[in-house]
């Protein structure tokens, strides 16, 4: 079990979050916006705009043991579901540091979580780099599977 952080130790590391978050928005022209959710969890949201898929937004979100972090890939599948899910359980294979998963209302989100003490600002970019990555990549054979009938071969 990794350890529980006390108040003081969260707060430096909100704090060195929110720095790292506001120098990557400085730098990375993909970010349109980053923002901090208000209520009774620490939750950043990283808004960024793909190729593949139009916005990807990444959910981070700071605990007393670990730093989960989030993104919704797609819908629920219209159709072909069985072979939507063994593709991202195949995908899931070779993923470090995050995984497929079916989440509210059956949608596919890509999640993960790190321990509190591997928190640094490469490890940050790391996630956000990777989630960003595995969605450019994932999404468009993803959605061709799950919404096939919407596509043509014209396309």
């Amino acid at each position: 079990m990794s350890d529980l952080f006390d108040d003081s130790a969260l707060a430096r590391l909100e704090r060195n979050i929110d720095e790292w978050l506001a120098n990557l928005r400085g730098t990375n022209s993909a970010i349109v916006a980053i923002d901090r959710a208000e209520g009774d969890e620490i939750r950043w949201y990283v808004r960024m705009r793909g190729e593949e898929k139009e916005f990807t937004t990444i959910w981070i979100t700071l605990g007393q043991r670990t730093l989960r972090y989030e993104t919704y890939v797609m819908p629920a599948p219209e159709e072909n579901a069985a072979e939507l899910y063994e593709s991202v359980l195949r995908r899931n294979e070779r993923l470090v540091g995050a995984h497929f998963s079916i989440g509210a209302e059956d949608a596919i989100f890509l999640r993960g979580e790190l321990p509190l003490a591997l928190v640094c600002e490469p490890e940050l970019d790391r996630i956000v780099g990777t989630l960003y990555d595995i969605v450019e990549r994932a999404f468009p054979s993803l959605i061709r599977i799950g919404f096939a009938s919407r596509f043509t071969d014209d396309e």
